[in-house]
């Protein structure tokens, strides 16, 4: 997977500072506690780098390949479904602290395996870490983040994601420069695809030291009757004007009145029991984003190329343009969204999906001539491969986590958000797990299948999916 949800922005509090005191400080914290998404982005797409040699090292075929790749998935969803009571519990700075830990430990882990086996495992804590940092920073950032701000400071979230994208695609390419091209070239003593999955030990170690520098959310604080340090860090990060007696008394009344949704708020009960239709929606958005095989061109690019004739240098540094138009794309959903609309940006996103895809699915269709597509097919795929993540990156890839941060009713948001989640992390791993089969089996055809799902997608969003845009998330309903 390669996004994270956002909060819901709710309008500024009577209480609330519109511009604090400190704005340098405030974005300091909000970037600081984003760290958890750079590293969220640059574990999701650091395997890229890795996937060839591993199956060489190990002599694996494309089935025992691919769980390898995607069983990282499995500790993102426990992560995630855990991380929310973990930091009721300790605190969500600790959070940070636990999760920094575990992706600096997967990183040495993953590097230095005895086996496949414990390779593996240690993918797992990776995706625990990951799971975790992808439901803790955008719940702190919410909870820090003066009213008048919210909005951007939340983005900061998102734009981590994909530039931890991008920085991890660069790093392999650098390494595999110094390896000579070679993913299990010998720099140091390790293989090159061994000094990628290492290098993560960085920015987690900067993260881990960040979450230090940044206070704790008031919320929690007050929660566990921390009232004075509650007081501090509210003047910090929304001035030193606000009342805040006030401010205290209005977070702990609206913690007291929260209804904590369980997955039975979620069913309609009659001649038989079945979800809500609102929730059945939000599975499709999450699915959806997925089924069209956006983690193929962050999880296995660089296999891809190479299985079309483009050596492992050129098909690195197409892995890292390919992040790059990722980025942009994202910006241009950032300053789009709240102007024109999710449910237009959705189905240009559709629109140009399909057309990307067709156009990669008749490309891969060609006979590979000494091992390579003819020259026509081989611009046509890395042209179209490219404005498929534009389109993705500025519609589905930021709209769908709008969406579901607003499109559920107050009583059941909390609730139908995790299983839309949940659903979301299930379609990813069916995604990543099939890919290198699908491959296998006919690559043309595999991107067939993702070009019905995109175009699936567009009456899906004509006819069951509501604007939200500028609706008060309480009038959804």
């Amino acid at each position: 997977m390669t996004d994270t949800a956002q909060a819901p922005t709710p309008p500024p509090s009577e209480g609330r500072a519109a511009h604090p005191d400190h704005l340098g400080h405030v974005i300091f914290i909000t970037a600081s506690a984003a760290m958890g998404g750079f590293l969220f982005g640059y574990d999701s797409s650091v395997i890229n780098g890795a996937v060839e040699a591993i199956r060489h090292r190990y002599d694996i075929g494309s089935g025992t390949l691919a769980q390898v790749i995607a069983i990282a998935l499995i500790g993102c969803a426990i992560g995630a479904a855990t991380a929310g009571r973990i930091a009721d519990r300790i605190g969500r700075i600790r959070c940070m602290q636990i999760s920094a830990v575990l992706f600096a430990v997967s990183a040495v882990g993953s590097a230095l395996p005895f086996a496949l086996w414990d390779l593996a495992l240690w993918r797992i804590v990776g995706g625990f870490a990951i799971g975790m940092a992808s439901v803790i920073g955008p719940a702190y950032i919410a909870e820090v983040a003066p009213a008048a701000y919210r909005g951007r400071l939340g983005s900061f979230q998102q734009a981590a994601i994909v530039i931890g994208i991008a920085i991890s695609q660069l790093v392999n390419y650098g390494i595999l420069q110094l390896a000579d091209g070679d993913q299990r070239g010998e720099i140091g003593g390790l293989e090159a695809w061994q000094w990628m999955l290492g290098v993560m030990v960085v920015p987690a170690f900067l993260y881990g030291m960040l979450s230090f520098a940044i206070p704790e959310s008031p919320r929690f604080l007050i929660s566990v009757g921390r009232i004075d340090r509650a007081k501090e860090v509210l003047a910090e990060v929304e001035g030193r004007g606000v009342d805040l007696d006030h401010r205290v008394a209005e977070i702990d009344r609206a913690m007291r009145s929260e209804h904590k949704s369980t997955f039975r708020d979620l069913l309609v009960t009659g001649s038989r029991v079945r979800l809500l239709p609102i929730v059945w929606v939000g599975i499709g958005l999450s699915v959806f984003q997925q089924l069209v095989g956006i983690n193929v061109a962050f999880y296995y690019s660089a296999t891809l190329w190479q299985s079309v004739g483009i050596d492992p240098s050129s098909s690195f540094f197409y892995s890292f343009t390919t992040s790059i138009i990722n980025i942009i794309g994202t910006v241009i959903a950032m300053v789009l969204v709240d102007r024109v609309g999710r449910k237009p940006l959705a189905l240009v996103g559709s629109i140009g999906m399909a057309i990307a895809l067709a156009f990669e699915a008749w490309a891969f269709s060609a006979d590979l001539v000494d091992g390579k597509l003819p020259e026509t097919q081989g611009v046509v795929a890395l042209v179209a491969a490219h404005v498929f993540v534009l389109f993705f990156a500025l519609s589905w890839g930021v709209v769908v986590w709008v969406f579901l941060g607003e499109m559920f009713p107050n009583r059941i948001r909390a609730a139908a958000l995790g299983v839309a989640a949940s659903a979301q992390w299930i379609a990813n791993w069916a995604i990543t797990a099939s890919f290198p089969s699908l491959a296998d089996w006919n690559l043309s055809g595999t991107y067939v299948i993702y070009t019905v799902f995109a175009v699936l997608s567009i009456p899906f969003v004509l006819r069951y999916v509501k604007e939200t845009k500028g609706k008060a998330l309480e009038e959804m309903g």
